[in-house]
């Protein structure tokens, strides 16, 4: 007997089929959505151990490490494009390498240029240079080896691009001409270099007047090229004037020269404003300085220039919003800044200040001179806004009124022995010919500086007071 089942069945048992089949699917489904989740998770976790592993210690010192050796080449090397000024439009290259060689002139011996403040490194000369130089072989009088010199490197902050023909075709200079010094070990000027340094004795403006044409300055400033000429040399050595295109003011109400002197690039750590009268950081004094001063090739923007009543040449040219095509300064300020903050003050050398005395100026410097109020241990200098006015420190206002806030720096103080002579020699080191102190080097000795906070504050110091704290300052 045949067995039909009843429609009711065959649709019930395909339905159950159906959902069997459903199931099955979302089964499947759901099993490689956990697979892909997992694969997924497992992703996320490997690439959040890659990024982890850039935040460890040993990977921030390693990238710290690369940093700074990437800013120190460009501290000591890197011209940022501006050959193209000192030698394409001021053709000092010509001044350097004489008639001889084929500029102009009788040319710039090593003997000059170390008369100039010029410096030499050691370490890029080969044995068989160094050994002529002790020994007195090499002729100093002979612009032939200042291009020889130039062609080793050695030069600090002085970059010579020569042609086939060893000629040479410009120059550009780097952070290290200014900022730089040596340790003398072989002969005042000749040494292994310490970045970061003053370099007191680089006379900036009698280098630039060396250079056959002088119009980018003429035309900047309204004036003709013996004036131009009379302004860089009354800068004389360890000053520049970085306001001089910006304001046009050569000299100051009494006639001395308005140029200030050049300050240290080390023991920056910490320290808020750069530059004697505060313009900004010291990344943004590096961007001004590439971009208007060493005239490289880049990007600056500080519409605080616009203002023509007190920066009347800034604004006509527009210094406030320079871009320029390629710029090569932009990349570079990011380890240029890593490395100018590792660099720390030096340490004063043994002997070199009376160690009995400097605890007594220690005491004075926190308590009864009261010079702590805004040279705060350890900065040495204030945490914050470290700006006052002039009549708060006691001096004229013509350098602050050349900046935007019309004040003064609290300078650090960490390293101001480098700037005295009688430190220096215990050092080893040779005599700086600027070592003044202030901004302007008005007082030539710290005892001048106490002198001068002691009167115009009424510290009722003793004579042995203030050689106590002068001792202290030499300490530190």
């Amino acid at each position: 007997m045949r067995v039909t089942r009843p429609a009711a069945v065959l649709v019930c048992m395909g339905t159950v089929a159906v959902v069997a089949t459903a199931g099955a699917t979302w089964q499947l489904a759901r099993a490689q959505d956990i697979e892909q989740q997992a694969v997924e998770a497992q992703d996320v976790e490997a690439s959040s151990h890659l990024i982890a592993q850039g935040f460890t210690f040993s990977a921030i010192v390693q990238q710290a490490t690369s940093t700074i050796r990437t800013g120190r080449r460009i501290f000591r090397f890197d011209t940022f494009g501006d050959e193209a000024f000192w030698g394409g439009a001021l053709r000092l290259h010509q001044a350097i390498e004489g008639e001889r060689f084929g500029g102009i002139g009788p040319g710039l011996t090593p003997r000059m240029a170390l008369q100039l403040g010029l410096k030499v490194d050691r370490q890029a000369l080969p044995p068989e240079v160094l050994d002529r130089i002790i020994n007195g072989a090499l002729n100093l009088d002979d612009p032939k080896n200042t291009l020889a010199l130039l062609k080793l490197n050695a030069v600090l902050g002085l970059t010579g691009f020569f042609k086939s023909n060893g000629t040479l075709r410009s120059v550009g200079i780097q952070c290290a001409l200014c900022h730089s010094g040596v340790d003398d070990s072989i002969a005042p000027g000749i040494g292994r270099r310490l970045d970061g340094w003053a370099n007191r004795d680089l006379n900036v403006g009698a280098i630039v007047a060396l250079s056959p044409r002088l119009t980018p300055f003429t035309q900047l400033l309204g004036v003709d090229t013996a004036t131009v000429r009379r302004v860089l040399r009354s800068w004389g050595p360890g000053k520049f004037d970085a306001e001089l295109v910006l304001d046009g003011k050569a000299f100051q109400p009494n006639g001395r020269s308005a140029a200030t002197l050049i300050p240290p690039a080390f023991g920056l750590a910490g320290v808020n404003l750069h530059t004697w009268t505060g313009w900004g950081s010291v990344t943004h004094w590096n961007a001004f300085v590439a971009n208007l001063e060493m005239h490289g090739s880049g990007t600056f923007f500080d519409p605080r220039l616009d203002n023509a009543s007190r920066f009347p040449i800034a604004a006509a040219n527009r210094f406030g919003h320079v871009r320029s095509d390629p710029d090569r300064i932009t990349s570079k300020l990011a380890p240029l800044h890593v490395y100018q903050l590792a660099l720390r003050a030096p340490k004063p050398p043994d002997g070199s200040f009376n160690e009995v005395a400097a605890e007594r100026g220690d005491e004075l410097f926190n308590g009864k001179a009261k010079c702590s109020r805004c040279h705060v241990e350890p900065l040495f200098t204030e945490p914050g806004w470290n700006l006052h006015t002039p009549r708060a420190i006691g001096i004229d206002a013509f350098q602050a009124n050349r900046s935007p806030d019309r004040r003064y720096r609290t300078s650090p103080l960490r390293g101001l022995w480098t700037h005295v002579n009688e430190s220096r020699r215990a050092a080893g080191l040779a005599p700086v010919r600027q070592a003044g102190f202030f901004h302007d080097g008005r007082f030539r000795t710290l005892l001048d500086v106490i002198n001068h906070y002691n009167r115009v504050f009424n510290l009722a110091l003793s004579d042995a007071e203030k050689r106590d704290v002068v001792e202290y300052l030499k300490s530190l």
